[in-house]
């Protein structure tokens, strides 16, 4: 009997080591290893935007410019997009016949050499800030629709006349001068598409007609695009309130496979972190964090109205102490609809928001636990007006019940 109470005594001690040893293996050792539904998060308000934010400012490669001027002086070019190895770089220009909104493509080395056409007549590409290369430079993304102008036009590439053949001769071949593009489905809406890094196998990455594909972002690792997409009406509505673009995010695959991440309209543009693991965006005052890669995908919004409000509040409470009794307020600030007038908040239940309480127009997620995020009011009337713009961060960690599970 002692034997046999000493053996059960020693096989509950090896199980419970076990079971101890099990909790311990299934601990995440990285944060792309936590589900977002998993995720937990600290929250610090009005702080300085990350040093890795990309700066806005769009420039012209000068080598570029002189080519593209030399080569078709009447066309606009507008932008040049440099692929991450600094070996290629898109020329995006617009064209006398065409709306000023829309523009094509041309490729060229980085070193102002030009290559060839990448979009063909009948097709305009839209929203240049959704003219990306892959992280590894090997792929093209951007969103076209059928062009306005569907005749074939003039290429960029200087033409060669041959030389006249003698009549006596017998006709000789020539080269074609008009670019060679290979049958391309276009739309009537505004859809994402693809081409490798020489500029060739271009194809529609969606074909969803009726929908409006914008803010695309590469995956850090190359193997998925985030993505905004809406209905005409919708954009319309948006467009009416002099509103910008929301959209409902979603994932979509190199081979077109696509995957909706909520049914909500998001006002953010979709990021990745940096180890594509997950995706975020926003929606008014809250932000949605998503699983990309998982064979479970979870989700998670994380509500930060009220933390915005308290924050909100003794923001404008330190902005009106600094200023001057006698000091007007700055004429050329323009408060979102609804909010109070400039200055610390009434302390009466009936007042508006603060007047630095705006929905989150931006987000930046530099290091796996840093998320950043930008509130801002923001509005499209004759331009674009962006005041009130403050930076805020969260910082990701497991959730104590996912440490602690086993």
């Amino acid at each position: 009997m002692f034997v046999s109470l000493i053996s059960i005594a020693l096989l509950l001690w090896t199980v419970a080591c076990r079971s101890d040893s099990d909790s311990q293996g299934v601990r995440p050792r990285q944060l792309r290893d936590v589900p977002a539904r998993r995720l937990a998060f600290t929250f610090r308000a009005d702080v300085d935007p990350p040093q890795e934010l990309l700066t806005e400012e769009s420039k012209i490669v000068p080598a570029i410019l002189e080519d593209f001027d030399k080569r078709h002086p009447d066309y606009a070019l507008s932008r040049t997009v440099v692929s991450p190895d600094n070996q290629r770089a898109l020329a995006l220009y617009n064209t006398t016949s065409e709306p000023s909104q829309t523009f094509r493509i041309a490729l060229y080395s980085a070193d102002g050499n030009f290559l060839r056409d990448v979009t063909p007549p009948e097709l305009a590409v839209v929203f240049e800030d959704s003219v990306a290369w892959s992280t590894d430079s090997n792929f093209i993304a951007f969103v076209g629709r059928r062009s306005l102008q569907a005749e074939a036009e003039a290429s960029p590439t200087p033409i060669e006349l041959a030389t006249p053949a003698l009549p006596s001769a017998s006709p000789v071949p020539t080269e074609s001068v008009m670019p060679a593009f290979a049958p391309l489905a276009v739309f009537g809406t505004e859809q994402i598409y693809l081409c490798n890094r020489d500029g060739y196998d271009l194809k529609p990455l969606t074909t969803r007609d009726g929908l409006i594909y914008f803010a695309l972002s590469w995956a850090p690792d190359t193997h998925a695009l985030a993505a905004l997409a809406c209905r005409e009406s919708e954009w319309q509505v948006r467009e009416n309130r002099f509103q910008t673009p929301a959209g409902r995010p979603r994932l979509i695959s190199l081979d077109g496979t696509e995957r909706l991440l909520d049914d909500a309209l998001a006002e953010a543009p979709p990021v990745w972190s940096p180890d594509s693991s997950k995706v975020a965006t926003a929606f008014g005052a809250d932000i949605g964090v998503y699983d990309s890669a998982s064979k479970s995908p979870t989700q998670a919004r994380i509500e930060l109205r009220e933390r915005l409000l308290t924050a909100s509040a003794e923001f404008d409470e330190k902005t009106a102490a600094k200023k001057k009794p006698d000091e007007p307020a700055n004429k050329t600030d323009k408060p979102p609809a609804n909010s109070s007038p400039a200055g610390p908040p009434p302390n009466n239940l009936n007042a508006g928001p603060p007047v630095s309480f705006n929905p989150i127009v931006r987000l930046e997620w530099p290091t796996p636990d840093k998320l950043y995020f930008e509130t801002a009011y923001i509005s499209l009337r004759s331009e674009l007006i962006k005041t009130f713009s403050r930076w805020h961060v969260l910082t990701l960690s497991p959730q104590a019940a996912v440490l602690g599970r086993g």
